[in-house]
């Protein structure tokens, strides 16, 4: 599958698994999840007829591990980002000293003043690292880097999880863990 057309299914997973699965007439379970088959057959109804290898090549090969097979490869899910009502049943986990958000300029004012929230998701998402942080901020602009004190907002009782794919999930970071980096 070429890059350009790999881009554009992982785009079409994205909004069925994360935002919009009755757009395509699927439920997704409680915790996200939906058969595999039942989504290949949606997509096919609704203009994209995928195959098993194609949907397995999208999962493997999106760079941010958007997606998730179960145990058995039955089942697929997006890691995070719904904004529809989904319980990932992810544990909670210690997070580093730091954590990074990317984020662009004209958001700035508002983060610095009310802190980071999930907005449309279900968490705020932040980054292990600043390369990832600033990939994400770039994707509307030139990105602005925030350091999180994820260490101090976890002694100060607010709980973290980390998906699948690495990304780390809080419900909000008030403003005093927050600092722009240089």
């Amino acid at each position: 599958m070429d890059k350009k057309h790999l881009i554009r299914v992982s785009k079409r997973l994205s909004r069925h698994l994360r935002h919009a699965p009755g757009d395509i007439g699927v439920t997704l379970t409680p915790d996200g999840w939906v058969d595999v088959d039942t989504l290949l057959a949606a997509l096919r109804r609704n203009g994209l007829p995928l195959t098993r290898a194609e949907l397995d090549e999208v999962v493997e090969g999106n760079d941010k591990r958007r997606f998730a097979f179960d145990e058995s490869g039955l089942r697929i899910r997006a890691s995070q980002g719904h904004s529809v009502d989904v319980d990932l049943a992810l544990p909670a986990a210690i997070p580093p000293d730091v954590l990074y958000h990317g984020t662009v300029s004209r958001f700035l004012d508002a983060i610095l003043h009310e802190g980071l929230r999930p907005m449309k998701r279900h968490a705020v998402h932040l980054s292990a690292t600043v390369e990832t942080a600033r990939t994400v901020g770039a994707r509307r602009g030139v990105p602005v880097l925030l350091a999180v004190d994820a260490g101090e907002m976890a002694a100060a009782g607010h709980e973290f999880q980390v998906s699948a794919n690495g990304v780390w999930l809080t419900a909000a970071v008030p403003p005093e863990f927050l600092r722009r980096l240089p």
